[in-house]
């Protein structure tokens, strides 16, 4: 059976640690979800154009399977946008890690991957550029989480205190130039967010 090839725009999300010849990495497409993809290690690449890969890169691939898909090779990758940002912060970097993470273990249903895509674009530009990297990652949970039809605000939110209620909505709502929430409030809502998406949905958290 012939082999298959694919040309799309993705984000790297997950970087394994590589082998004697190639890194292996899941990468986002808003056409066709996760990818996992494997990259041939400097060195060892035998002509072709092929950029190498950071986490978080948007790049444009050339890839091709010889197994229908279940894994890619990554022929070509031109850069079309790194958040060098986010490296600046640890939180920013180690919060950015997790949020990427969340995509990877989840499968994104066909019709809301475009979304997830911009979602994950405008996240990590808003981990490279705010100093609250905690806020960042409460609001991109939020979001993923509501656009993959989970009634947070139908449901999470009339459950809580009104003083949070107040304060997820601030969150949620003001720019983060403007955000005062103190850092526990954040991790204390954090937390009270991950516990209603491990106790009432199927996203896998970690």
């Amino acid at each position: 059976m012939p082999g298959l090839s694919l040309h799309t725009d993705a984000f790297v999300l997950l970087k394994r640690p590589p082998g004697d010849s190639f890194q292996t990495c899941t990468m986002f497409s808003a056409e066709h979800g996760n990818l996992l993809v494997l990259q041939r290690l400097p060195g060892k690449a035998k002509g072709g154009r092929l950029a190498p890969l950071d986490l978080f890169d948007e790049a444009a691939l050339e890839l091709e399977s010889s197994n229908q898909g279940r894994t890619w090779f990554l022929r070509e990758a031109r850069l079309v946008n790194r958040f060098t940002g986010i490296g600046r912060s640890y939180d920013a970097l180690r919060l950015a890690s997790a949020f990427a993470a969340l995509i990877a273990r989840n499968t994104v249903p066909e019709e809301s991957r475009a979304a997830v895509a911009d979602l994950l674009r405008q996240v990590f530009n808003a981990f490279g550029d705010s100093p609250r990297a905690d806020i960042v990652y409460f609001k991109a949970v939020y979001c993923f989480a509501r656009d993959e039809g989970h009634p947070l605000k139908q449901h999470w939110l009339p459950a809580l205190p009104a003083g949070d209620r107040t304060r997820v909505t601030q969150l949620l709502n003001r720019p983060l130039a403007e955000q005062t929430a103190a850092p526990d409030e954040v991790a204390d809502l954090q937390a009270r967010l991950d516990a209603w998406l491990r106790g009432y949905t199927e996203l896998l958290l970690d």
